[in-house]
């Protein structure tokens, strides 16, 4: 028989603990970059075009460039800014395989968020809904009576047994300009005010909770940090989580997610739309933020902020006399 004394002994031992493995930092910033400011992205395509935007066309005047070109190029910018020392980094290598390599760990981050967030809402949204229903992925969509109903167009009638059998069938398709009911607050559409409720819902609150400050908060005030484009990154994996598709997919037909998300957030960059999108931003800033308000706050009395913009007033009241006098 073989001696393994030694096998043996090194079988019972702990053993040498291992490194811990650490993740790059450009993933971290992709994660944050895919939550809060463009879920549904292109990093390589995003990174390349905002290259030759920013070097062989920053000449040209913006009037070039179409709508969606500059959408996009202030989605890059917007990256930039998140990320500390990436422009200089991409403006000043010649190597297109590191930019290659900086875009795919972003995409890494930005597609892992994605998935953490859509797993852990497809159980909880549903809890929230239908407790008996948490692991049945195929009694959600227009398969169930409740779901269905959520996901039902607005303005069409999910009561009308034809449609919620066409919608069942799918030979009624829902385009993702489309939008479902569940945006609106109460579930209810205006046709004469579509403004009215629109994304004001209390499953998109909920969801927000759930993703930014942790799922323990839904139903306590949230104390969140995040904003903006944060709030339509819950609301896509809300509609995911509530549709019968078992694996998340930007292009599938079935569920249309990123013509749904872009025509979101076409309505809410509108400068038409200033007006409503600022009504919603205040009335989501109420949701998130217990001690907002809309109007800014006196300035407590002898309070350091107080001292300093006094200090600031009476320099700036010293520069104007020696102005007059010279």
């Amino acid at each position: 028989m073989p001696n393994n004394e030694n096998s043996s002994s090194d079988a019972l031992q702990l053993g040498p603990r291992k490194r811990p493995r650490s993740t790059d930092p450009l993933v971290h910033h992709g994660r944050h970059f895919g939550r809060s400011i463009h879920a549904l992205c292109n990093v390589h395509a995003l990174i390349n075009n905002g290259i030759i935007h920013m070097g062989e066309c920053s000449e040209e005047p913006e009037e070039v460039f179409s709508a969606q070109e500059r959408r996009e190029h202030k989605v890059f910018l917007s990256l930039l800014r998140s990320v500390p020392g990436l422009e200089e980094r991409i403006m000043t290598t010649d190597s297109e395989e590191e930019i290659h390599g900086i875009a795919s760990l972003l995409q890494k981050g930005a597609s892992s968020a994605r998935s953490d967030d859509t797993k852990s809402l497809k159980s909880s949204i549903i809890d929230w809904l239908l407790p008996a229903a948490r692991n049945m992925k195929v009694d959600r969509g227009f398969n169930h009576e409740r779901t269905g109903a959520l996901l039902c167009p607005a303005g069409v009638d999910w009561a009308d047994a034809e449609i919620k059998e066409k919608l069942r069938t799918g030979e009624f398709s829902v385009s993702g300009d489309q939008w479902p009911i569940f945006l609106y607050g109460s579930y209810k559409y205006d046709d004469e005010n579509p403004w009215q409720g629109l994304l004001q819902s209390a499953i998109l609150v909920k969801t927000f909770k759930h993703i930014f400050t942790s799922p323990s908060s839904v139903d306590r005030e949230a104390k969140a940090t995040r904003s903006g484009n944060a709030r339509i990154h819950g609301m896509t994996s809300a509609r995911f989580a509530l549709s019968s598709s078992s694996v998340f997919n930007r292009t599938d037909t079935t569920t249309d997610s990123e013509r749904f998300y872009n025509s979101i957030l076409e309505l809410l960059e509108d400068p038409d739309e200033t007006s409503e999108v600022n009504n919603l931003l205040a009335w989501w800033n109420r949701q998130v933020f217990p001690n907002y308000t809309a109007n800014s706050r006196p300035v407590s009395k002898n309070s350091a902020l107080a001292k300093i913009k006094a200090k600031r007033a009476a320099a700036k009241r010293a520069l104007q006399n020696a102005n007059t006098n010279a």
